[in-house]
Parts: C-alpha cells; structure tokens; sequence
C-alpha cells in the first residue's frame, strides 16, 4: 500500500511539473515593479506594471501555422517571426491558441458589431475586441508592459535599446539587415538592392530580462489605442520596437510607431503575453 502511494504521489509530482511548464513555456516571468530606465516614456510617471509573462521570441512561422493553418509571411521560414500579420490576426491568434491549449480566452471578439470606438476611415474590419481581465489565456502586451519588458524591468541597466546602447548588437534593422551594411541616409532602393528581410530569433544578444529582438527584426503589435497630445484614440493601434527596414530610432525602446488595426506588412509581427 505504502508502494502504491508513493508511486501515485510521484505520477503526481510529474504531471503538477508538466503542467507547470506548459503554463509558461516559451514565456518568461516579468517582476513587475516601476519604471526604472529613464529612456522609457513610463519613467517617473508613477505607473506599477504587475508580473506577468511575455514571450521570450517573437511569434514565429512554425508557431502561427501551428495554430492557424496558414502562412501569410513575405520571407519564409520555421524560425523567422511571422509577419504581414493585422492587429485582428494577433487578436484571433491569441484566442485561437488559448483554447488549443485549454486555456481561458483573453479576448471577446464580435464581428458583428462595428466598434462605435474605432474612427479610423482606413479600417473596413472594426470588430468589437473586449477582454476578460481574468483570463489565464494569451493575449497582446499593453503598451506600458511591452516597455517595461523591452526596457528590462527591475534589472534595467538604463539602455536606449532592448539590451544595449549599440543598435547592432541587439537589433536587426535597415543597416544591418541585409548582404551589405549599409551607410548613409535611408532609402529604399538600398534597403531592396541588400535583400534586406527577417532574420532567425534570437540571434542578437539579449536584453536584461533574457528577451530577444525586442528591438529590431519585426514591429510588434500592442493592445492600445495610439493616443497623444495631437492625436485622440480610436484611430491606430500601437506597434513598438522597430523592424527590418526601419531606421534606428524605430528601435528605441521609447519610439511610438502606430498603425490602423487591419493594416499589415511585411516589417509586422508580435509576440504574447499571459496573465502570473
């Protein structure tokens, strides 16, 4: 009897610990706390991001084709990020994933209904995205958890990009992204003559927190609305980090890129993040 029980206490051990896995595989813990880097358009602001998980890569070709079935990337490749992805593709993916791996869905999505928020002319989609706070599934980072991330958290060593103040080293953009490096001001005949595309995750250096590309490779998707000062909500969704054929400053960790939330393109991916 005394064997039985502990046979079953150790199956149980093993499945607590494969589920455990499960749980954030892929993903990496983020401590939350406040903004440390002063580069970051959160420092100072007296803003408390709470843990949670972000995806350690961007969301790759294998990953997406896993869960969605298709391919919609420019340049293709197991372990390129996927790309020419809309913000509703990411949304839809989430979902998707989450409930392959019978996990709460983060997102309720009506595409029934048009968004009385969304002003945008551009986007002929406007569906109705709200979320359960809750959910234990995968979702979008925010704006201010994607910088506090990309910025290193409580470990930030107050670097101007994701894990460095030298672009080269941590991200893959129109210089570097190519046959040939590439000098002088930005244009796209160069940027086409040097092939310039994605490149495979992960082989820059990491930042604080051990994230990869969170500068650089592709523009990642965020939750939020774009909003400013000059520029009310409703219009744009936020993209951060730069890509492949953008210049240095898109890399910043503090650089706000914005985009209509069915727009897409080949310099377009994202990676995700669950609730602690």
């Amino acid at each position: 009897m005394r064997k039985l029980t502990y046979l079953l206490c150790t199956i149980l051990i093993l499945l607590l610990s494969a589920c455990s896995k499960n749980s954030s595989d892929g993903l990496i813990m983020i401590q939350g706390g406040t903004f440390e880097n002063t580069n970051s358009n959160f420092f100072d602001k007296q803003i408390t991001i709470h843990d949670f998980y972000i995806g350690k890569y961007e969301i790759t070709q294998k990953e997406w084709v896993e869960i969605m079935g298709n391919n919609p990337s420019s340049f293709l490749g197991d372990k390129l990020p996927v790309e020419t992805v809309s913000w509703y593709d990411c949304i839809e993916y989430c979902n998707k994933r989450s409930l392959k791996e019978g996990l709460e869905q983060y997102y309720n999505i009506d595409k029934n209904m048009i968004d009385p928020d969304n002003r945008s002319e551009y986007d002929s989609i406007k569906w109705i995205v709200t979320i359960n706070e809750e959910a234990n599934g995968y979702r979008l980072p925010t704006e201010a958890e994607w910088e506090y991330a990309a910025s290193g958290g409580r470990k930030s060593k107050d670097y101007k990009y994701s894990g460095n103040n030298e672009v080269d080293k941590v991200a893959w953009f129109w210089r570097n992204a190519g046959n040939t490096y590439l000098t002088g001001d930005w244009n796209w005949a160069s940027i086409e003559s040097s092939n310039n595309s994605t490149k495979t995750i992960g082989e820059k250096n990491a930042n604080e927190l051990g994230l990869y590309d969170m500068s650089g490779n592709v523009r990642e998707w965020c939750f939020d609305w774009y909003e400013n000062e000059e520029q009310s909500n409703g219009i744009y969704r936020v993209w951060k980090g730069g890509g492949w054929m953008g210049d240095s400053t898109c890399c910043e960790i503090s650089y706000r890129g914005k985009f209509e939330a069915n727009g897409f393109g080949a310099d377009h991916g994202f990676r995700v993040c669950r609730n602690k």
